[in-house]
């Protein structure tokens, strides 16, 4: 399991709640006090946004050593350093994400990064992508974005360009898939197993 999904895990369990793995995956790159406010709607609860933020960066923090970085996209930064001006817009706090950019060793590379500190509405909208645009002195037509979930490739599509799912070329999305067809898999029996004591009588 990616780190950042990790660190929710332990942070939503540290409030004794139950992880929804499903859900947070759906969420990559949504504001992360949004992704919260979402999560309490969606099973009735009141968790203060800022505290499990807080606890899951503070979790982050203390592995972010570990971290994982998708290869396929480092290798595009490290090829066009100085050939193409690049941005990151991801979905976390600043110190966060500069942390990360540190370990894996591109933070120097960019020429723009903005993040959910900054003073624009935050994915789905596409503001801090037009922003980043504009920044780096590039056409929105002519950006092409790099993302692994679907609120980014929303923003990123809603203004005007062209972007790639990485999850194609990860290990991640497997791994989601094959969780998700268990998930089925474990479902199914259940129906199953449910319909054949109904046909007994047991029920």
């Amino acid at each position: 399991m990616p780190l950042h999904l990790e660190a929710w895990k332990e942070a939503i369990e540290s409030f004794g709640r139950v992880y929804d793995a499903e859900f947070f995956f759906s969420k990559k790159g949504m504001r992360d006090t949004d992704i919260v406010e979402q999560f309490n709607r969606r099973c009735g609860m009141e968790l203060h946004s800022a505290s499990v933020v807080g606890a899951k960066d503070h979790l982050f923090e203390q592995h972010v050593d570990s971290v994982k970085f998708a290869r396929p996209v480092v290798d595009v930064v490290q090829r066009h350093r100085s050939v193409l001006p690049m941005s990151v817009v991801p979905g976390g706090a600043r110190e966060i994400v500069e942390r990360e950019l540190e370990v894996i060793g591109i933070a120097a590379l960019f020429d723009v990064i903005l993040t959910a500190d900054d003073p624009f509405k935050p994915k789905p909208s596409p503001d801090l992508s037009v922003e980043a645009a504009r920044k780096i002195g590039v056409l929105a037509s002519l950006c092409q974005v790099f993302e692994d979930g679907d609120i980014g490739l929303q923003a990123a599509r809603s203004a005007g360009m062209l972007a790639t799912d990485i999850r194609l070329f990860l290990q991640e999305r497997l791994d989601h898939t094959k969780m998700a067809f268990a998930k089925c898999r474990d479902d199914g029996a259940a129906e199953r197993s449910m319909a054949s004591k109904l046909s007994r009588g047991e029920e």
